[in-house]
């Protein structure tokens, strides 16, 4: 008997499926209480910073320029456009004062720059930047081969930055590495994190994004991550930077929104990497980004299509194919 129903009703769902997919995944999908997710997301594209800076070959001014300029084209309202740092360690952001003062500035959107040290962050100004980012690590190890000098040491010298960036009217946001795994020391603890980011937050960064560099962790880890950070940074002010090495960047970012996190970046067609820890993979793609965001009807105001030409002209220019699943699919049909 028991075989028999288990045939009979193997049957009827089949049929279901075939009469009306969605009939049976609204049955399912309408238990599921959408009250935990943010009825909106901020989008940091971080592009034509992050994604690029790992590129072998350098990347003309030009092209920068024009990837900049299309993106905020697209509806994103922050993008995080070059770096200043010393050529010697990051020589494809050379060109920073050149990308920075050629772009065209639309309003209502912002062109963050990296600025590691009060000499990054005077040329930055000099530059016209009007927001800044400084970065930490939570991984010791990683610390010292990125930045050359202690997680403390480093916060210490940020200070300096943010004090001047204040005086002059410029905001700053942070950002901390490694926060669910490090390529030289595994497993990085919570409580590392959150001391970490909580320094910044004090120090005066407006907002934090917690950044998993190597794209190790999975949803239960930032669910965790998070239930510890929050009780030591309010989690308006925190943001998610997930890199999708295991494929885990999307579920990582549902996860981070079910904790009430409302700031996510990402980067065109997935391009990026980490120049200090091999293996990383590219950030997750706003393309994937912003169609799971629409699909689950969270509001971003990014035009999916727009990004996705934009994800185009880069990989084109780049001689490479967009990471972006969403892009693969799109370009199928």
């Amino acid at each position: 008997m028991a075989s028999s129903m288990s045939s009979s009703g193997a049957r009827s769902c089949r049929r279901i499926l075939q009469l009306n997919p969605c009939r049976f995944v609204k049955r399912y999908s309408s238990t599921i209480s959408k009250d935990a997710l943010p009825s909106a997301v901020k989008i940091v594209e971080v592009g034509p910073r992050d994604g690029l800076q790992n590129e072998k070959e350098i990347v003309s001014t030009e092209t920068k320029v024009e990837l900049i300029n299309r993106l905020s084209g697209t509806g994103l309202k922050v993008i995080e456009a070059t770096s200043f740092v010393s050529p010697k360690w990051v020589p494809q952001m050379a060109d920073h004062t050149e990308v920075l003062q050629s772009i065209k500035r639309r309003a209502g959107v912002s062109y963050p720059a990296l600025t590691p040290n009060v000499r990054g962050l005077k040329s930055a100004l000099l530059a016209g930047a009007e927001e800044v980012a400084i970065f930490g690590a939570a991984s010791e190890t990683f610390s010292r081969k990125n930045i050359n000098c202690s997680i403390w040491e480093s916060i210490d010298r940020f200070q300096a930055v943010v004090d001047a960036a204040k005086q002059a009217g410029v905001a700053v946001r942070g950002y901390v590495s490694c926060v669910l795994g490090c390529p030289y020391e595994g497993k990085v603890l919570p409580t590392a994190v959150a001391q970490v980011a909580k320094r910044l937050y004090d120090m005066g960064c407006y907002e934090v994004s917690l950044g998993d560099t190597i794209g190790v962790g999975t949803p239960g880890e930032m669910k965790q991550l998070l239930e510890v950070v929050t009780k030591e940074v309010p989690v308006e002010c925190l943001a998610v930077h997930c890199h999708d090495t295991y494929g885990q960047a999307l579920a990582n970012i549902y996860a981070a929104l079910q904790c009430g996190i409302s700031v996510v970046d990402s980067s065109v067609a997935g391009l990026g990497g980490c120049p200090y820890a091999k293996g990383a993979s590219g950030n997750v793609a706003t393309e994937d980004l912003v169609y799971m965001l629409d699909g689950l009807g969270i509001q971003t105001g990014v035009d999916l299509q727009k990004v996705l030409d934009v994800g185009n002209f880069i990989c084109k220019v780049l001689g490479k194919s967009p990471s972006s699943k969403v892009s693969r699919a799109m370009s199928k049909l």
